[in-house]
């Protein structure tokens, strides 16, 4: 290597590119995949469905407006690295508490710019997501290796590493932020919660903060549990509903998971979001199947097949529904306008339904939230 801030970013099928180190430095493996968003990198690094995995952002300039602890989806990076075109050298916000660099050095992160994304972005297209390695210390024969011998995302139980090891309340700030007008003081920036309706239990395989806030928000109190309980610990709580949230990796991989979920069917009303989805999927007796290069960023097309109506949606996952391995009491709701990939089912007997992408991720902008509406409403019509 010519320096230490010089970096390789080296793909399983021998690609190569060379950029510029930041935050970090060393080696780091994991499955390269892209992200279309125009904004919210730290949501997108801090999102536990990116475990296992290296993230390019499409978008040219990333780091401009810093990093807030408010707007993290955990509690720290969730990302193996960072792959962009240009890290801005000023983050300038008021809400701002640090830059993008230092909080990846900070957290020992390591990120690689100057990086042509169109290029990457189109390969991986075409050849579909892979095994990548980003290294400051090898050389690119040694990275191709590097990547080759890393674990692939099929078949991998990402789950157990992101999963919340004690179960927990969730009582962190779940007030809505809002930008202020000129004549509101810093407190006005946060709207009400409203009184707690309903208790819910959310499995945690991966849970984004923003989805915990979103159902407070809407009158939820919760209970976050570990991606190992029981469905008779669960119903020892007496919820008035359950919640499957999102999370990382091969969600044909979590057989453990989809017997507890199935034991669950027709005791609770349930709601699943992205892994949730999947994982009902198999609870149902459905098969779910890897994506060429999987849906990534905030623009993605989804048709309510109920009312005909169309939402632009925020989306991250790398696995989809296969729509004939579905059993007859299930009701496709959505699909994804692109591919007509599954995006929404609901079972047409037990009071349970998921949604493929993320209405909490603020798509449309709002195109998407009518889903905790909806789940409130089962649960008052199975009450």
């Amino acid at each position: 290597m010519k320096d230490s801030h010089t970096a390789i970013l080296a793909l399983e099928d021998g690609r190569t590119f060379i950029g510029e180190a930041f935050g970090h430095t060393g080696t780091t493996t994991g499955e390269i995949c892209f992200n279309t968003s125009m904004t919210g990198y730290q949501e997108i690094i801090t999102d536990p469905s990116y475990r296992g995995q290296i993230v390019t952002l499409t978008y040219p300039l990333i780091g401009n407006y810093g990093v807030n602890p408010e707007d993290a989806e955990s509690a720290g990076p969730q990302v193996r690295g960072l792959v962009i075109g240009e890290l801005s050298p000023i983050a300038s916000n008021f809400r701002s508490h640090q830059s993008l660099g230092d909080y990846f050095t900070e957290h020992k992160i390591i990120g690689i710019e100057d990086i042509d994304t169109r290029a990457l972005t189109k390969h991986l297209r075409t050849a579909g997501a892979m095994r990548s390695c980003i290294t400051t210390e090898l050389t690119a024969e040694e990275a191709i290796q590097a990547a080759k011998d890393s674990a692939p995302m099929a078949g991998s139980d990402f789950v157990k590493e992101v999963s919340t090891e004690e179960n927990f309340h969730w009582d962190k700030e779940s007030r809505l932020w809002n930008i202020p007008s000129p004549s509101q003081n810093r407190d006005g920036h946060y709207e009400e919660l409203p009184p707690v309706q309903y208790n819910i239990v959310a499995y945690d395989f991966g849970v984004k903060y923003n989805i915990l806030r979103s159902m407070r928000q809407q009158g939820f109190d919760i209970t976050v549990v570990n991606s190992r309980t029981t469905a008779e610990e669960v119903l020892a709580l007496n919820p008035d509903g359950i919640f499957l949230s999102n999370g990382p990796g091969d969600p044909a991989a979590l057989d453990y998971i989809h017997a507890e979920v199935k034991k669950l069917l027709g005791k609770k009303p349930i709601f699943g979001i992205c892994l949730g989805h999947q994982i009902l999927t198999h609870a149902f007796g459905g098969t779910t199947y890897k994506l060429k290069f999987g849906h990534r960023g905030g623009n993605q097309p989804v048709k309510d097949l109920r009312n005909d109506k169309v939402a632009i949606t925020a989306q991250n996952h790398g696995f989809a529904t296969d729509p004939e391995s579905l059993p007859d009491d299930v009701e496709i709701t959505h699909i994804n306008l692109n591919d007509q990939t599954v995006e929404g089912f609901r079972h047409k007997t037990y009071p349970a339904f998921s949604v493929q992408y993320h209405p909490e991720a603020a798509p449309g902008p709002n195109d998407a939230k009518y889903f905790f509406e909806e789940f409130a409403a089962l649960i008052e019509a199975n009450k």
